[in-house]
């Protein structure tokens, strides 16, 4: 009984011991606790491409480009045609709305699955250029540079049938792109 009494005491002391060696914060403390970044400093973090366009970068990149980028950087987690893989599907139905397509449902355990596309899910185009230039490639993040990003989503949307194969891509035709999960998503950005 001594024991778990002194136990319990010990740590007491120091729970007390540790909040009273805490130095006392003041409001200069508080205030005082970086610098102000720069402008340059913080455009280099602040690279969200929202649903309108806007902060798309200057650049471009063709579907074609974007073929060789995919197979060299993508193809080894989503596949020849972003649909076989490990990784998320690139292309083809959700597989939501129709089961018509063998390929749109995995049978685990004889339950099926729902495969759910980039193509046929996401509602803005402008998603795959922000989410690939951020995410992609999974085993560099961020290495890719504008003009390949812009290839590589010419490229998704290709694979999808949203665009033709002589597009070359760039911020003033991707917001153009029409995309088929803009019907059933729901506005969270002001029009």
């Amino acid at each position: 009984m001594f024991n778990k009494w002194r136990a319990q005491a010990s740590i007491v002391l120091l729970l007390l011991l540790s909040v009273f060696s805490l130095p006392a914060f003041t409001e200069e403390s508080i205030t005082d606790l970086g610098l102000p970044l720069s402008s340059l400093e913080i455009s280099k973090h602040a690279i969200t491409i929202f649903p309108d366009g806007s902060n798309l970068p200057e650049g471009q990149g063709s579907v074609l480009e974007g073929k060789a980028l995919y197979q060299s950087k993508c193809m080894m987690c989503h596949g020849e045609k972003g649909i076989e893989g490990p990784a998320a599907r690139l292309a083809g139905s959700d597989g939501w709305f129709s089961f018509s397509d063998p390929l749109r449902i995995l049978r685990i355990d004889k339950n099926p699955v729902l495969l759910i596309s980039v193509g046929g899910l996401w509602p803005h185009a402008t998603t795959i250029f922000d989410y690939t230039r951020r995410a992609m490639p999974h085993f560099a993040p961020k290495s890719l540079a504008d003009n390949e990003v812009y290839a590589l989503t010419a490229y998704i949307l290709y694979l999808n049938g949203l665009v033709h194969k002589d597009l070359i891509l760039n911020k003033q035709n991707l917001v153009k792109v029409s995309m088929p999960g803009k019907e059933r998503s729901v506005v969270a950005w002001p029009e």
